[in-house]
């Protein structure tokens, strides 16, 4: 199944129909937003005190709540710019906290290659990022990539999850992170490159 379908299937079957419900009882999109956000600084708090199944959960929800604010606010017309903008801030925001949480917990522990590699999946992340903004601010759609930020929220919520018991298995995630953010960063690149190239 290739990712736009999977897509639609999640904006027919989850998104509206939860999005519906939400505007039924009043909450609006920057709420949505904003409660993700707080849930980020919660899956940082219990990573960094050790409790990394819980914080891997909290993680997952809030990556869950992502799905909801852009279809809460198309579907009651309240869609906007800065909407769009907070939206894209309390994103990268969200996973820099819960990296940041994971340092910690790291850096408490003398984990010199969890630290290390904390910080090569964090930079990454925020390079994968920057090349899709940097990207639409010159005209070019840049949305591909094996690791967009979806496929980083899942893999390191399951990781922390798993890594709880098996310490082992969250450093390969974040192994896993770290390697192919940097593919994705060069994919994008080249991407936005030739679309530049194709303009002339």
């Amino acid at each position: 199944m290739n990712r736009a379908l999977a897509r639609e299937m999640i904006s027919s079957y989850v998104e509206r129909p939860v999005a519906s419900a939400l505007a039924k009882v009043g909450v609006s999109p920057n709420m949505v937003t904003v409660m993700g956000l707080v849930g980020a600084g919660i899956s940082a708090w219990l990573s960094s005190e050790g409790m990394l199944w819980a914080g891997g959960v909290v993680m997952l929800f809030a990556g869950i709540l992502d799905l909801f604010d852009g279809a809460l606010a198309r579907s009651t017309g309240q869609d906007s710019p800065f909407g769009a903008l907070l939206d894209s801030v309390v994103d990268r925001v969200s996973e820099i906290v819960v990296l940041l949480g994971l340092l910690i917990y790291y850096a408490r522990g003398d984990s010199l290659e969890g630290t290390v590699l904390v910080y090569l999946a964090a930079g990454g992340s925020v390079m994968v990022s920057y090349l899709r903004a940097r990207s639409e601010g010159l005209g070019i759609d840049c949305k591909v990539g094996i690791m967009t930020r979806p496929e980083r929220i899942v893999a390191l919520g399951f990781g922390l999850i798993v890594g709880h018991w098996v310490s082992v298995v969250i450093l390969v995630v974040l192994g896993a992170i770290a390697g192919l953010t940097i593919l994705t960063t060069a994919q994008r690149l080249f991407h936005t490159g030739r679309s530049l190239s194709g303009r002339k």
